[in-house]
C-alpha cells in the first residue's frame, strides 16, 4: 500500500508498557500513584506560594509558574498512558498524537526556559546581593514568565504545523508510550529534511541557550561564593541555591540519560523507558526537592496542611 496523506491516518498505534497481562494492572496503579503524587505535590507548592506573603518573591514566583508546568507535563503524557494500560488497546487518534506532539513540546521547553530563569535569579542573589531587589524587579518577572511561554508556544507550533504536512505509511507504531516528534516523523514517507532541520535548529537554540544560561550562571555562582571568606556564607550561598541545583541535574540528567539510551542501545523499549522517565520523575520529584531542602517552604506547606482539616470542618458545618 502506497503512503497515505493526513486526511487518510486515523490512528497511530503506542508501544505497549508491558506485555504481561499479568503485569498491567501493577503498572497502572504504578502510574497512577505517580500521577496523583505530581499533581498533589505540585499543587500544594503552588497553593504555599499563593497562600504566604514571604513567599512572594521572584524566587517563588518562578518555582510556582514551574509547578504549574510540572502538572501540565505530567497531564500530557500520563492519563493516555493509563487509559490504554486499562483498555488494553495502544491507539491513539491522529489529533490526539498531534495534540500530545504540541503539548510535550511546549511544556519540556516551558520548564527548561524557567530552570534557566531561576537560575539567573540565584546568580543576581548570590553575585549582585545589593542590587537583588533593583535587578529582579516585577517588571524583569513578569516579562520573563511571559516570554517564556511565548517562545515555547510558537516552537511547538511550528512543529506541529510542520508534522500536519506530511504524509504517512502503513507502518504507524511509535516505539514510545507517548507521541513524540522525533519518532512520529521518521513514521513519515513524505521527505522529511524540513522537519529534521528544524528539529535540530530549534533544538540548538531553544535548548542551548537556557543550558548555557544555567551553565553561566552556576559558574559565576561557584565562583562567587569560592570567594568569600567564611565557611557561614558559603554554606548559605550553596543552600540559598542547592533546591534548584538538584532539580537542574535532574531534568537534565535524565534528559541525558534518554539521549544516551537513544544512541547506545537499539532497543526502543529501553529509549521508551528513559523517555517516559524523562517526562515523569522530574515533575514528581520537584516538590520533594524543594519541600525538604527549603526552610520557608517547609514551614509555609506546614501552615497550608495545618489549614485543611479546619477548612474541611467549616465545610461540613
Amino acid at each position: 500500500m502506497g503512503p497515505r496523506n493526513k486526511s487518510g491516518v486515523s490512528e497511530f498505534l503506542l508501544m505497549e508498557v508491558t506485555e504481561d497481562p499479568e503485569l498491567q494492572p501493577l503498572f497502572f496503579i504504578l502510574f497512577l500513584s505517580i500521577y496523583l503524587v505530581t499533581i498533589l505535590g505540585n499543587l500544594l507548592i503552588v497553593l504555599a506560594v499563593i497562600s504566604d506573603p514571604h513567599l512572594h518573591t521572584p524566587m517563588y514566583f518562578f518555582l510556582y509558574n514551574l509547578s504549574l508546568t510540572d502538572i501540565g507535563f505530567s497531564t500530557t503524557t500520563i492519563p493516555k498512558m493509563l487509559v490504554n494500560i486499562q483498555a488494553q488497546n495502544q491507539s491513539i487518534t491522529y489529533t490526539g498524537c498531534l495534540t500530545q506532539i504540541y503539548f510535550v513540546l511546549v511544556f519540556a521547553s516551558l520548564e527548561s526556559f524557567l530552570l534557566a530563569v531561576m537560575a539567573y535569579d540565584r546568580y543576581v542573589a548570590i553575585c549582585h546581593p545589593l542590587r537583588y531587589t533593583v535587578i529582579m524587579n516585577s517588571r524583569l518577572c513578569l516579562f520573563l514568565i511571559l516570554l517564556s511561554p511565548f517562545i515555547s508556544i510558537v516552537d511547538a507550533l511550528l512543529h506541529s504545523l510542520m508534522v500536519l504536512q506530511l504524509t504517512f505509511c502503513t507502518n504507524l507504531e511509535i516505539p514510545l508510550f507517548f507521541c513524540e516528534v522525533v519518532q512520529v516523523i521518521k513514521l513519515a514517507c513524505s521527505d522529511t529534511l524540513i522537519n529534521n532541520i528544524l528539529i535540530y535548529l530549534a533544538t540548538s537554540i531553544f535548548g542551548g541557550i537556557p543550558v548555557c544560561g544555567v551553565i553561566f550562571s552556576y559558574t559565576q555562582i561557584v565562583s562567587s561564593v569560592l570567594r568569600m571568606p567564611s565557611a557561614g556564607g558559603k554554606y548559605k550561598a550553596f543552600s540559598t541555591c542547592g533546591s534548584h541545583l538538584s532539580v537542574v541535574s535532574l531534568f537534565y540528567g535524565a534528559g541525558l540519560g534518554v539521549y544516551i539510551s537513544s544512541a547506545l542501545t537499539n532497543s526502543s523499549r529501553k529509549t521508551a523507558v528513559a523517555s517516559v522517565i524523562y517526562t515523569v520523575v522530574p515533575q514528581m520529584m520537584n516538590p520533594f526537592i524543594y519541600s525538604l531542602r527549603n526552610r520557608d517552604m517547609k514551614g509555609a506547606l506546614r501552615k497550608l496542611i495545618s489549614k485543611i482539616p479546619l477548612a474541611f470542618q467549616e465545610y461540613v458545618i
